[in-house]
Protein backbone atom coordinates (compact mmCIF):
# COMPACT_ATOMS: atom_id res chain seq x y z
CA UNK A 1 0.00 0.00 0.00
CA UNK A 2 1.46 3.32 -1.01
CA UNK A 3 2.13 5.78 1.78
CA UNK A 4 0.08 8.94 1.87
CA UNK A 5 2.61 11.82 1.85
CA UNK A 6 -0.02 14.18 3.17
CA UNK A 7 0.22 12.38 6.54
CA UNK A 8 3.86 13.47 7.00
CA UNK A 9 4.64 16.84 8.54
CA UNK A 10 8.06 18.57 8.58
CA UNK A 11 9.00 19.17 12.21
CA UNK A 12 11.15 22.07 13.41
CA UNK A 13 10.74 24.48 10.49
CA UNK A 14 7.84 25.93 8.62
CA UNK A 15 9.76 26.62 5.42
CA UNK A 16 13.09 25.92 3.73
CA UNK A 17 14.06 29.58 4.24
CA UNK A 18 13.94 29.10 7.99
CA UNK A 19 16.40 26.22 7.73
CA UNK A 20 18.92 28.52 6.04
CA UNK A 21 18.56 31.31 8.58
CA UNK A 22 21.71 32.02 10.65
CA UNK A 23 20.77 32.96 14.19
CA UNK A 24 24.02 34.80 14.95
CA UNK A 25 25.34 37.27 12.36
CA UNK A 26 28.84 36.69 11.05
CA UNK A 27 31.31 39.28 12.34
CA UNK A 28 34.59 40.40 10.87
CA UNK A 29 37.74 40.37 12.99
CA UNK A 30 37.47 44.11 13.74
CA UNK A 31 33.74 43.94 14.49
CA UNK A 32 34.31 41.07 16.91
CA UNK A 33 37.20 42.95 18.56
CA UNK A 34 34.99 46.03 19.00
CA UNK A 35 32.25 43.85 20.50
CA UNK A 36 34.70 42.41 23.02
CA UNK A 37 36.15 45.83 23.82
CA UNK A 38 32.71 47.24 24.65
CA UNK A 39 32.34 44.57 27.32
CA UNK A 40 35.30 46.05 29.18
CA UNK A 41 33.81 49.14 30.78
CA UNK A 42 37.13 50.47 32.12
CA UNK A 43 38.69 50.26 28.67
CA UNK A 44 35.74 52.07 27.07
CA UNK A 45 35.83 54.84 29.69
CA UNK A 46 39.60 55.14 29.18
CA UNK A 47 39.14 55.33 25.41
CA UNK A 48 36.63 58.19 25.61
CA UNK A 49 38.77 59.94 28.23
CA UNK A 50 41.81 59.80 25.92
CA UNK A 51 39.74 61.00 22.95
CA UNK A 52 38.58 63.97 25.04
CA UNK A 53 42.15 64.70 26.24
CA UNK A 54 43.61 64.52 22.71
CA UNK A 55 40.82 66.69 21.34
CA UNK A 56 41.22 69.19 24.16
CA UNK A 57 44.99 69.32 23.65
CA UNK A 58 44.49 70.16 19.96
CA UNK A 59 41.72 72.72 20.47
CA UNK A 60 43.53 74.38 23.38
CA UNK A 61 46.11 75.77 20.95
CA UNK A 62 43.48 78.35 19.99
CA UNK A 63 42.78 79.84 23.44
CA UNK A 64 45.90 78.93 25.49
CA UNK A 65 49.14 79.68 23.67
CA UNK A 66 52.60 79.00 24.98
CA UNK A 67 53.20 82.72 25.42
CA UNK A 68 50.06 83.00 27.57
CA UNK A 69 51.31 80.22 29.83
CA UNK A 70 54.77 81.75 30.18
CA UNK A 71 53.69 85.36 30.72
CA UNK A 72 53.60 87.02 34.14
CA UNK A 73 53.51 90.52 35.60
CA UNK A 74 57.11 91.25 36.56
CA UNK A 75 56.02 94.35 38.53
CA UNK A 76 53.58 92.40 40.73
CA UNK A 77 55.28 89.03 41.28
CA UNK A 78 54.79 89.28 45.04
CA UNK A 79 51.07 89.94 44.54
CA UNK A 80 50.31 87.01 42.25
CA UNK A 81 52.84 84.35 43.28
CA UNK A 82 51.78 81.11 45.01
CA UNK A 83 48.05 81.85 44.93
CA UNK A 84 46.08 78.72 45.85
CA UNK A 85 43.35 77.25 43.60
CA UNK A 86 40.10 79.19 43.81
CA UNK A 87 36.90 78.14 42.08
CA UNK A 88 34.58 80.73 43.63
CA UNK A 89 32.71 77.95 45.44
CA UNK A 90 33.09 76.91 49.10
CA UNK A 91 34.94 73.71 48.19
CA UNK A 92 37.72 72.68 50.61
CA UNK A 93 41.06 72.99 48.85
CA UNK A 94 39.48 75.06 46.06
CA UNK A 95 38.24 78.04 48.04
CA UNK A 96 41.35 80.22 47.73
CA UNK A 97 42.55 79.67 51.28
CA UNK A 98 45.88 78.19 52.33
CA UNK A 99 48.10 77.98 55.37
CA UNK A 100 51.14 80.14 54.64
CA UNK A 101 54.61 78.97 55.77
CA UNK A 102 54.96 79.75 59.48
CA UNK A 103 51.24 80.52 59.96
CA UNK A 104 48.96 78.60 62.31
CA UNK A 105 45.70 79.31 60.50
CA UNK A 106 44.58 79.39 56.87
CA UNK A 107 44.41 82.77 55.19
CA UNK A 108 42.99 84.12 51.95
CA UNK A 109 45.89 85.44 49.81
CA UNK A 110 43.42 86.77 47.25
CA UNK A 111 41.85 89.11 49.80
CA UNK A 112 45.17 89.99 51.41
CA UNK A 113 46.77 90.94 48.06
CA UNK A 114 43.56 92.45 46.61
CA UNK A 115 43.54 90.00 43.68
CA UNK A 116 40.21 90.17 41.85
CA UNK A 117 40.79 87.30 39.41
CA UNK A 118 40.22 83.69 40.44
CA UNK A 119 42.85 81.14 39.40
CA UNK A 120 41.16 77.75 39.18
CA UNK A 121 44.46 75.88 39.62
CA UNK A 122 46.40 78.61 41.42
CA UNK A 123 49.69 80.21 40.39
CA UNK A 124 53.34 79.22 40.60
CA UNK A 125 56.30 80.86 42.34
CA UNK A 126 56.44 83.85 39.95
CA UNK A 127 52.71 84.35 39.44
CA UNK A 128 52.06 82.37 36.26
CA UNK A 129 48.71 80.61 35.91
CA UNK A 130 49.23 76.97 36.82
CA UNK A 131 46.14 75.95 34.85
CA UNK A 132 47.53 77.40 31.62
CA UNK A 133 50.93 75.84 32.24
CA UNK A 134 49.37 72.42 32.86
CA UNK A 135 47.46 72.70 29.55
CA UNK A 136 50.65 73.59 27.66
CA UNK A 137 52.55 70.90 29.57
CA UNK A 138 49.90 68.35 28.57
CA UNK A 139 50.37 69.28 24.91
CA UNK A 140 54.16 69.02 25.11
CA UNK A 141 54.08 65.67 26.93
CA UNK A 142 51.59 64.20 24.45
CA UNK A 143 53.62 65.56 21.53
CA UNK A 144 56.78 63.94 22.86
CA UNK A 145 55.08 60.62 23.67
CA UNK A 146 53.13 60.27 20.42
CA UNK A 147 56.05 61.38 18.21
CA UNK A 148 58.42 58.94 19.93
CA UNK A 149 55.83 56.17 19.63
CA UNK A 150 55.41 56.78 15.88
CA UNK A 151 59.17 56.50 15.42
CA UNK A 152 59.12 53.31 17.51
CA UNK A 153 56.35 52.01 15.27
CA UNK A 154 58.30 52.69 12.08
CA UNK A 155 61.60 51.24 13.30
CA UNK A 156 60.16 48.37 15.33
CA UNK A 157 57.76 47.08 12.67
CA UNK A 158 60.33 47.33 9.87
CA UNK A 159 63.05 45.67 11.92
CA UNK A 160 60.77 42.91 13.24
CA UNK A 161 59.23 42.05 9.85
CA UNK A 162 62.62 41.98 8.11
CA UNK A 163 64.17 39.81 10.84
CA UNK A 164 61.30 37.33 10.96
CA UNK A 165 60.89 37.15 7.18
CA UNK A 166 64.57 36.54 6.40
CA UNK A 167 65.15 34.07 9.23
CA UNK A 168 68.34 32.04 9.49
CA UNK A 169 71.63 33.77 10.23
CA UNK A 170 70.23 37.25 9.57
CA UNK A 171 67.48 36.71 12.14
CA UNK A 172 69.95 35.37 14.71
CA UNK A 173 72.29 38.35 14.31
CA UNK A 174 69.46 40.89 14.44
CA UNK A 175 67.99 39.32 17.58
CA UNK A 176 71.39 39.29 19.29
CA UNK A 177 71.62 43.03 18.60
CA UNK A 178 68.25 43.53 20.32
CA UNK A 179 69.36 41.42 23.27
CA UNK A 180 72.54 43.47 23.69
CA UNK A 181 70.57 46.72 23.60
CA UNK A 182 67.96 45.34 25.98
CA UNK A 183 70.61 44.35 28.53
CA UNK A 184 71.18 48.04 29.30
CA UNK A 185 68.29 49.64 31.26
CA UNK A 186 66.28 52.00 29.07
CA UNK A 187 66.45 54.78 31.62
CA UNK A 188 70.24 54.81 31.50
CA UNK A 189 70.28 54.88 27.69
CA UNK A 190 67.68 57.66 27.56
CA UNK A 191 69.61 59.69 30.13
CA UNK A 192 72.92 59.30 28.30
CA UNK A 193 71.38 60.28 24.97
CA UNK A 194 69.73 63.23 26.67
CA UNK A 195 73.09 64.35 28.03
CA UNK A 196 74.65 63.96 24.57
CA UNK A 197 71.94 65.82 22.64
CA UNK A 198 71.08 68.37 25.30
CA UNK A 199 67.68 69.60 26.44
CA UNK A 200 64.77 70.30 24.11
CA UNK A 201 61.70 68.61 22.68
CA UNK A 202 63.50 67.15 19.64
CA UNK A 203 66.31 65.63 21.69
CA UNK A 204 63.80 64.06 24.11
CA UNK A 205 61.85 62.49 21.23
CA UNK A 206 65.03 61.04 19.72
CA UNK A 207 66.28 59.77 23.09
CA UNK A 208 63.02 57.96 23.87
CA UNK A 209 62.54 56.64 20.33
CA UNK A 210 66.00 55.07 20.10
CA UNK A 211 65.21 52.68 22.96
CA UNK A 212 61.43 52.19 22.73
CA UNK A 213 61.34 50.16 19.51
CA UNK A 214 62.96 47.01 20.94
CA UNK A 215 59.77 45.55 22.40
CA UNK A 216 57.83 46.35 19.24
CA UNK A 217 60.47 44.63 17.09
CA UNK A 218 60.32 41.48 19.22
CA UNK A 219 56.53 41.24 19.06
CA UNK A 220 56.41 41.85 15.31
CA UNK A 221 59.22 39.36 14.62
CA UNK A 222 57.39 36.62 16.56
CA UNK A 223 54.17 37.28 14.65
CA UNK A 224 56.05 37.28 11.33
CA UNK A 225 57.57 33.86 12.05
CA UNK A 226 54.07 32.50 12.60
CA UNK A 227 52.31 34.27 9.73
CA UNK A 228 54.87 33.55 7.01
CA UNK A 229 53.98 29.86 7.11
CA UNK A 230 50.27 30.48 6.51
CA UNK A 231 48.70 29.29 3.27
CA UNK A 232 47.81 32.74 1.96
CA UNK A 233 51.40 33.92 2.37
CA UNK A 234 52.76 30.81 0.64
CA UNK A 235 50.23 31.35 -2.15
CA UNK A 236 51.36 34.96 -2.58
CA UNK A 237 54.98 33.80 -2.81
CA UNK A 238 54.03 31.19 -5.41
CA UNK A 239 52.33 33.88 -7.50
CA UNK A 240 55.55 35.88 -7.55
CA UNK A 241 54.66 38.65 -5.08
CA UNK A 242 57.68 40.55 -3.79
CA UNK A 243 58.61 40.39 -0.11
CA UNK A 244 57.70 44.07 0.36
CA UNK A 245 54.19 43.58 -1.06
CA UNK A 246 53.64 40.45 1.02
CA UNK A 247 54.66 42.36 4.16
CA UNK A 248 52.38 45.32 3.38
CA UNK A 249 49.38 43.36 2.08
CA UNK A 250 49.43 40.23 4.24
CA UNK A 251 51.79 40.33 7.22
CA UNK A 252 51.31 43.78 8.75
CA UNK A 253 47.47 43.88 8.40
CA UNK A 254 47.20 40.50 10.15
CA UNK A 255 49.34 41.62 13.07
CA UNK A 256 47.63 45.02 13.40
CA UNK A 257 46.00 43.99 16.68
CA UNK A 258 49.34 43.20 18.30
CA UNK A 259 50.85 46.44 16.99
CA UNK A 260 47.98 48.57 18.33
CA UNK A 261 48.22 47.00 21.78
CA UNK A 262 51.98 47.58 21.81
CA UNK A 263 51.45 51.24 20.88
CA UNK A 264 49.03 51.69 23.78
CA UNK A 265 51.69 50.38 26.15
CA UNK A 266 54.50 52.46 24.62
CA UNK A 267 52.82 55.86 24.98
CA UNK A 268 52.63 55.89 28.81
CA UNK A 269 56.24 54.68 29.00
CA UNK A 270 57.29 57.60 26.80
CA UNK A 271 55.35 60.04 28.98
CA UNK A 272 57.09 58.72 32.11
CA UNK A 273 60.54 58.87 30.46
CA UNK A 274 59.88 62.51 29.52
CA UNK A 275 58.95 63.25 33.13
CA UNK A 276 62.15 61.60 34.38
CA UNK A 277 64.31 63.57 31.94
CA UNK A 278 62.61 66.78 33.03
CA UNK A 279 63.23 65.89 36.67
CA UNK A 280 67.00 65.77 36.04
CA UNK A 281 66.99 68.97 33.97
CA UNK A 282 67.27 67.20 30.61
CA UNK A 283 63.71 67.99 29.58
CA UNK A 284 62.25 70.90 27.68
CA UNK A 285 64.02 74.23 27.86
CA UNK A 286 62.57 76.83 30.29
CA UNK A 287 60.22 78.61 30.28
CA UNK A 288 58.42 75.97 28.17
CA UNK A 289 56.50 73.63 30.45
CA UNK A 290 55.83 69.91 30.27
CA UNK A 291 54.13 67.80 32.92
CA UNK A 292 57.53 66.48 33.99
CA UNK A 293 59.10 69.93 34.28
CA UNK A 294 56.12 71.24 36.26
CA UNK A 295 56.51 68.39 38.74
CA UNK A 296 60.25 68.95 38.93
CA UNK A 297 59.92 72.70 39.51
CA UNK A 298 57.33 72.22 42.27
CA UNK A 299 59.26 69.64 44.30
CA UNK A 300 60.86 72.25 46.54
CA UNK A 301 57.43 73.74 47.33
CA UNK A 302 55.70 70.46 48.16
CA UNK A 303 55.55 71.12 51.91
CA UNK A 304 54.06 74.60 51.64
CA UNK A 305 52.19 74.62 48.30
CA UNK A 306 51.33 70.97 47.53
CA UNK A 307 48.82 71.87 44.82
CA UNK A 308 51.67 72.95 42.54
CA UNK A 309 52.91 69.36 42.30
CA UNK A 310 49.66 67.46 42.89
CA UNK A 311 47.78 68.93 39.91
CA UNK A 312 50.33 68.09 37.15
CA UNK A 313 51.02 64.75 38.87
CA UNK A 314 47.32 63.86 38.81
CA UNK A 315 47.10 64.70 35.08
CA UNK A 316 50.20 62.60 34.36
CA UNK A 317 48.89 59.61 36.34
CA UNK A 318 45.39 59.74 34.83
CA UNK A 319 46.67 59.85 31.24
CA UNK A 320 49.17 57.05 31.81
CA UNK A 321 46.54 54.93 33.59
CA UNK A 322 44.04 55.48 30.78
CA UNK A 323 46.52 54.30 28.15
CA UNK A 324 47.38 51.22 30.22
CA UNK A 325 43.72 50.30 30.84
CA UNK A 326 42.87 50.79 27.16
CA UNK A 327 45.88 48.68 26.20
CA UNK A 328 44.72 45.87 28.48
CA UNK A 329 41.23 46.08 27.01
CA UNK A 330 42.53 45.99 23.44
CA UNK A 331 44.78 43.03 24.24
CA UNK A 332 41.78 41.04 25.49
CA UNK A 333 39.62 42.20 22.58
CA UNK A 334 42.12 41.11 19.93
CA UNK A 335 42.67 37.72 21.61
CA UNK A 336 40.09 35.26 20.23
CA UNK A 337 40.63 32.97 23.22
CA UNK A 338 39.28 35.67 25.55
CA UNK A 339 35.70 34.98 24.55
CA UNK A 340 33.10 35.27 27.27
CA UNK A 341 30.92 32.68 25.58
Amino acid sequence: MAANTEDFVIVGAKSSDANEHIAKPALSFWQDAWRRLKLNKLAVVSMWFLIFILGFAIVSNIFVTQNDANSFDSDNVGKYKNLPPKSGLPIPGWNGKIKEPGATESTDPYANSNVKKNYLFGTDTIGRSLGKRVIVGLRISLLVAISATLIDLLIGVSYGVFSGWKGGTIDVVMQRIIEIMSSVPNLIVVTMIGLLLGSGVTSIIIAIALTGWLSMARQVRNMTLSLKERDYVLAAKSLGESSTKIAIKHLIPNMAGTIIVQIMMTVPNAIMFEAVLSAINLGVKPPTASLGSLISDAQSMLQFYPYQILIPSAVLVLISLAFILLGDGLRDAFDPRASED
